[in-house]
């Protein structure tokens, strides 16, 4: 039998650590954080929010982004996530559905309207109506029902009308 000394694994001299070098990828941020991927730079960007990062607010809405589903804001303009390889927005910003509290958990006003409204329905078409809507009242502040109407977004359930609420409620005063 071994005596319990004989186990003991006698540590080898160390050498110098060398850390590895940082890997190259794209860099990007998302919801005011700072990201780096270093995969597939043809990823399209819904992939990456949704099973990199785990953002499933923006959903998949067909190959070429049909019913607006999967929109986000990229450097404030309204984009289509599924149709933008993540080489397309190096050093872009990002800004989800998840992004649009603040920080302090308090939601957009846009975000409450759809409560207040009720226009929510089964919740799948809201985060791209939700980003649709920012993305038309920093455009148009008072906009018509025209210019409503001429978003991307469809909604299964019918909640248009409750959505078109919501928009005017936020752009008769109820502003973050």
């Amino acid at each position: 039998m071994a005596h319990a000394q004989d186990q003991i694994l006698t540590p080898r001299p160390t050498g110098t650590i060398v850390p590895e070098k940082i890997r190259e990828g794209i860099d990007l941020e998302i919801n005011g954080r700072p990201y780096r991927h270093t995969g597939d730079d043809q990823m399209p960007l819904l992939w990456y929010l949704r099973d990199v990062l785990r953002l499933t607010g923006t959903k998949y809405s067909g190959e070429h982004g049909e019913g607006g589903y999967d929109l986000v804001l990229v450097d404030g303009k309204l984009a289509s996530a599924i149709s933008l390889p993540m080489l397309h927005v190096a050093g872009k910003s990002i800004t989800t559905v998840e992004g649009l509290a603040g920080a302090d958990g308090k939601l957009h006003p846009l975000q409450q309207a759809f409560i207040d409204e009720n226009a929510i329905g089964c919740g799948y078409c809201t985060p791209g109506w939700l980003m649709a809507s920012v993305d038309l009242l920093n455009r148009h502040p008072q906009p018509s029902d025209n210019e409503i109407d001429q978003l991307p977004n469809l909604c299964r359930c019918g909640c248009q009308t409750r959505v078109r609420r919501a928009i005017k409620r936020v752009a008769n005063g109820a502003r973050a």
